[in-house]
């Protein structure tokens, strides 16, 4: 998908950053769910935010609600399974910020179940969401982060991905989607292990609130995944994570955490 260039309209000015201490942090898929709850928060914390999604209107009506609440967003179309649409969601909040210090890898989507069921285009289509949308993120972020510079903190940026407790354990119905969760574990400690400039950091949802289960085209294995849903934690509680996260010190990097139900087993 060719991606419009950033209007006016579209990504404020750096003058017109909440805070001076506030990071610019770029969301991909958050037009709902996770990415949306996390852009809220971070908003609120004082931070600069850059929404991106393929629903443009949605990720529009959110800036501005956050706008409206004194906080400071921008937003731009995206599409994760593009490298050059994720390319230019990154150069148009360069832009306009001047800098980029966070990325949330948060687009992913999760259409369960077996794999005898053979749906192989649900399997391609969360293999180029869950894992070539994260991997073109890095590409998209990683060199502007090095070009920027260490500067006096001897560090260059912060990338969170997100996984999933399904990238912790298989369940029947997810070895797919499991794969693609553990997948981005295993990029995300790869890259943490070949920086020393850079944080990064898994964040690992359990049942939480979001628009994935919408996703699920197997009528038996969605009705089953939504009467789990009884005890999922809100979206909130993610970005709260994500906020703790973010918020640490420049020499401290959290790794990876794990935020689910207190119910869920």
């Amino acid at each position: 998908m060719n991606t419009p260039a950033a209007s006016p309209g579209n990504v404020p000015s750096p003058s017109s950053a909440s805070s001076p201490a506030g990071k610019v942090v770029l969301i991909t898929g958050a037009s709902s769910g996770i990415g949306e709850a996390t852009a809220r928060r971070l908003a609120a914390s004082g931070h600069r935010v850059v929404l991106g999604a393929r629903r443009t209107a949605r990720i529009a009506a959110v800036a501005e609600d956050i706008r409206a609440d004194g906080g400071s967003a921008a937003h731009h179309e995206l599409d994760v399974t593009s490298l050059e649409s994720t390319r230019s969601f990154a150069r148009a909040a360069r832009e306009r910020y001047g800098r980029i210090d966070v990325l949330v890898n948060n687009a992913g989507v999760m259409p369960l179940s077996t794999v005898d069921a053979l749906k192989v285009d649900e399997w391609n289509r969360m293999i180029d969401v869950n894992v070539r949308g994260v991997l073109h993120g890095i590409a998209a972020v990683l060199p502007l982060m090095r070009a920027q510079g260490a500067g006096h903190t001897g560090h260059t940026g912060h990338i969170v991905n997100i996984s999933s407790v399904s990238g912790h354990r298989v369940d029947p119905t997810a070895a797919v989607y499991s794969a693609t969760k553990f997948a981005v574990r295993a990029i995300s400690e790869g890259l943490r292990q070949e920086s020393r400039d850079l944080r990064v950091t898994v964040i690992s949802p359990g049942l939480t609130r979001s628009e994935l289960t919408g996703g699920i085209s197997d009528s038996a294995v969605r009705e089953a995944v939504q009467e789990q849903m009884g005890i999922a934690i809100p979206a909130s509680a993610i970005g709260a994570a994500i906020d703790y996260a973010i918020g640490q010190p420049l020499d401290v990097d959290v790794n990876e955490i794990v935020v689910r139900p207190t119910a869920q087993g």
